[in-house]
């Protein structure tokens, strides 16, 4: 059929490139949308098919004044965009999916992403030996690496970028984000959903994008578009100039926490105004990434001049001006309506660091001494550890390497220059650098047990930190390239020494970790390290050369070199312009030419790699790494309305801040853990283990590890630990073995919670793992929204306690048995009856189910995005399952 809005073609370079250009709609009312928007409903037009996109979304779109927050719409992104650790699962799915549709005598070759999908392996690596830590990562995920290739050769659609090239945020900035697409002749602004929460980084070129759990983006990646509801816009005008000794981490940190206090959740945020001309590609990325920390959708700086110098494509200004998606900062008069507008200041912004538990608890650096001391004094808490008086002046001596040291709360003991996400952007890295080089020459050193690390986020960072002459200095204060990946972040640190773990336990420290990354969840770094710190890359070097956070930079002296000289901070700080001109000097110019040289060249490891050249994936039975799921294995092309749920138990009842760490580890297995018995049932030992993330293929481990946290913090127990009560026999038990039982027991499960429960990094089996538990529902205070639609994706209801009430204002104790009877039909946010214990005596509450738009209605009705997740059986011929399988419908049932 002729395309419904193919009047609206236009075309550039000489008639050879085609598009659809939403200005010759004539409506008065394109010109006023946030750009933002504008970008949606090209994607609309373009993909406008009278099914899963209809003309009146795009009527609905125009109409985005009026209908924010009301009208449900699709969005189709240009691509799909996969890290390992979410993408294997995802990968495997795929992989069983073509098992099922060959049982029913289909061509397997037909399954396949018809979305364009990159997959980057870059969250294997763990800090082992400097040198070695490619060769180990091979040797340990062999099996995962073999799968991967497997997956590049035998699906289409699908691109696998190698380990040891880039951390997913970088990879996706540097070198596969175009600004626009051209494919078939046609051009069109580039888009993307990425199975990670800081897929959001491109918004600061231009490019529409956010996460998605790997549930989701299966769906994309098989067709089907993303469906939203129309979001409100908040205009962020930046104004003033920014302080020459303001980092650009600074000036992020600073937006962030406007933004953090604007109440934006969920929102979409469009920056404008003078002030944003000041800000670098890589400063507007940076800030663009921070949206998980103040819970935006998308922070996203439109296209203007800082962009066209960075991207330096052809057709892409043409492009960009004829369907109004360049902007002006300068030019009040291009500015769109916004739902509101919050104006920010860049002169007012200072250094701070965050922690010591949350992203959040932002501390001015020249505070940090005395908020460091009330840390020690407060309460347990978010930030506060209640260590006595008479304990605070605690200082243990230790041995490391034939010389005594002395350890004390706050005593600095890992130190990890990073440079994914937040802290990507070159300035801040050759800030680093620079005061290593200065730090270096004027006598000072960083104590030997500190476990140092630098992980550049890419091989691009390390080529311009060694172009510009810093690399060595790094080295010299202990900060070797550890390799290219996820590493501290998610828990992957090298053991520390002996000497140092045996210090802190003795004297019960407070001991430190400081890291430019952007996760430091308590116990996430180290289990020892209880105070961690976000940092810029600078203040991490900075701290780890002082080896304590309690110091005043601006009163005290760094350190004291071999002679006796006092050196302050500010004496090796470098200047915003020595910066600058390192950056224009020797990043600019190289950046984009090394790494897709890389690209293309490959690496000796997995060029080496031998993988099946098969259709269907050989699946090895003793495999402890990829396994074939059972979500696939019956298939039905007709599923029975959710059931409601009678007398159900809960397993867990937890409190506030609940995150995906907490839910799904991605760390270290720990020995003692229901994944560790299953591990060592298989003949592994402990050293072959691997981390939770590196085995996501393998589903019989991620159920054992669901809730397997050591910080977990659950009410039945009073102490932190991945243990829960087993209710009707009183029995303290893991929680996979409690659950397990209760499934035995044909007990239903829900889960009570406080407030943000699933906050946190994008990883499907926080919500795939506790289907496989037997969980029904999750009954919180408030949901983190990506979690809350990866829940309704797997059939688990999210169920939100109406404003002002929770577990404790109802009087539960969480042991009472729970009935939520659902409705012949639901409605998008229908309010509940959940009944608790003896029915008959009508005591009872009332939820808000968070269903917030039909499509998630009708995915929990069918069981979830997935097909066969339910019990449900009927007999099934093979064109039946053709049609199921391979029409991207499949996802409705």
């Amino acid at each position: 059929a002729e395309h419904p809005y193919n009047h609206l073609t236009d075309t550039l370079d000489n008639g050879r490139i085609k598009f659809f250009n939403p200005q010759k709609l004539n409506d008065p009312r394109y010109d006023k949308l946030p750009l933002s928007i504008r970008v949606l409903l090209e994607a609309a037009i373009r993909k406008c098919d009278g099914l899963y996109t209809k003309k009146e979304d795009i009527q609905s779109i125009l109409d985005w004044q009026e209908q924010q927050n009301k009208a449900e719409v699709p969005f189709s992104p240009a691509r799909v965009l996969l890290q390992d650790f979410t993408g294997i699962p995802a990968m495997v799915d795929l992989a069983a999916m073509r098992d099922a549709v060959a049982k029913h005598g289909v061509d397997p070759s037909l399954v396949n992403p018809r979305c364009p999908t990159d997959l980057i392996v870059d969250h294997s690596l763990q800090i082992d030996y400097t040198l070695k830590n490619q060769e180990m990562e091979l040797i340990r995920n062999k099996e995962r690496l073999q799968f991967f290739k497997w997956c590049s050769k035998a699906f289409k659609n699908v691109n696998v970028v190698p380990p040891d090239f880039g951390a997913v945020h970088q990879v996706n900035l540097e070198y596969l984000s175009r600004v626009v697409q051209l494919n078939e002749g046609f051009i069109y602004p580039d888009s993307v959903v990425g199975t990670d929460s800081h897929t959001t980084m491109v918004n600061g070129l231009g490019i529409l994008g956010w996460g998605v759990g790997g549930i989701e983006s299966e769906a994309v990646m098989l067709g089907q578009p993303v469906s939203l509801t129309l979001p409100q816009v908040v205009g962020c005008k930046l104004v003033g100039s920014i302080n020459p000794l303001s980092t650009s981490i600074d000036i992020v940190l600073g937006i962030t926490k406007h933004l953090r206090q604007a109440g934006i959740a969920g929102k979409f945020v469009e920056f404008f105004g003078p002030g944003v001309s000041q800000l670098s590609a890589a400063d507007r990325t940076t800030i663009a990434n921070m949206c998980p920390e103040y819970n935006a959708t998308v922070s996203f700086f439109p296209v203007d001049q800082v962009t066209l110098n960075q991207e330096k494509l052809e057709l892409l200004e043409s492009y960009m001006k004829a369907i109004k998606l360049f902007q002006s900062y300068e030019d009040p008069s291009e500015d769109p309506h916004y739902s509101e507008v919050i104006e920010i200041n860049l002169s007012s912004m200072v250094s701070y660091v965050s922690g010591p538990k949350r992203p959040q608890d932002r501390v001015a650096v020249s505070s940090m001494k005395e908020d460091f001391q009330s840390c020690l004094d407060e309460k347990v808490g978010f930030k506060g550890f209640h260590i006595s008086k008479e304990k605070q002046e605690t200082r243990v001596p230790f041995l490391h390497c034939g010389q005594e040291y002395k350890l004390a709360h706050g005593s600095v003991v890992i130190a990890a220059v990073i440079s994914c996400t937040n802290n990507c952007n070159p300035s801040v890295m050759l800030t680093a650098g620079l005061l290593a080089k200065k730090a270096v020459e004027a006598g000072l050193v960083v104590k030997p047990y500190i476990r140092t690390s630098l992980a550049p986020g890419s091989g691009m960072v390390t080529h311009y930190l060694n172009t510009s002459g810093v690399l060595p200095y790094f080295s010299q204060l202990g900060f070797e390239v550890i390799g290219y990946g996820c590493a501290t972040c998610v828990g992957n640190t090298a053991p520390l020494p002996e000497a140092v773990v045996d210090a802190i336990k003795q004297g019960e420290l407070v001991a430190c970790g400081v890291l430019s990354g952007n996760r430091h969840f308590e116990g996430r770094l180290c289990e020892c390290v209880r105070a961690n710190y976000l940092a810029s890359p600078p203040l991490v070097v900075a701290y780890a050369i002082a080896g304590t956070v309690g110091i005043d930079f601006e009163k005290e002296p760094l350190g004291v070199t071999a002679v006796g000289k006092e050196v302050y901070l500010h004496d090796i700080w470098p200047s915003r312009e020595e910066i600058q001109q390192i950056e224009e000097d020797t990043v600019i110019s190289s950046v984009f030419k090394d790494l897709g040289e890389r690209m293309e060249k490959g690496n000796t490891f997995w060029n080496n790699i031998e993988c099946p050249d098969s259709v269907l994936f050989p699946w090895d039975q003793k495999s402890t790494y990829i396994r074939s799921p059972s979500f696939f294995s019956k298939l039905v092309s007709l599923l029975p309305p959710p059931q409601s749920i009678e007398n159900a138990h809960a397993l867990l009842f937890l409190g506030d801040k609940v995150t995906t760490d907490h839910i799904s580890p991605a760390g270290s297995i720990a020995r003692v853990s229901a994944a560790a018995k299953y591990l060592l049932s298989k003949r592994l030992t402990p050293r072959e283990f691997n981390s939770y993330g590196a085995r996501r293929g393998n589903d019989a481990v991620m159920t054992r590890g669901t809730f397997a946290s050591i910080k977990l913090q659950n009410r039945f127990i009073g102490k932190p630990g991945p243990k829960t009560l087993h209710i009707p026999s009183g029995q303290t038990l893991d929680v996979f073995e409690a659950a397990e039982r209760y499934q035995r027991e044909g007990i239903n499960l829900i889960i009570l919670a406080g407030k943000d429960y699933g906050s946190g990094n994008s990883r499907d089996w926080v919500a795939k793992g506790p289907y496989l538990l037997g969980v029904r529902a999750v009954i919180a205070e408030s949901f983190e929204k990506l979690h809350k639609n990866q829940l309704v994706g797997m059939g688990i209801m999210p169920l939100e306690f109406l404003p002002g009430q929770n577990a404790d204002s109802l009087e539960l104790s969480g042991k009472e048995r729970f009935t939520i009877t659902l409705p012949d039909s639901l409605s998008p946010r229908e309010q509940l009856t959940v009944k608790v214990g003896d029915t008959s005596q009508g005591k009872s509450f009332v939820v808000t189910a968070l269903f917030d738009t039909e499509l998630d209605v009708n995915f929990f009705r069918h069981g979830g995005l997935q097909p066969g997740l339910t019990p449900a059986e009927c007999a099934l011929d093979s064109r039946t399952a053709a049609t199921f399988i391979i029409s991207p419908v499949y996802f409705h049932g």
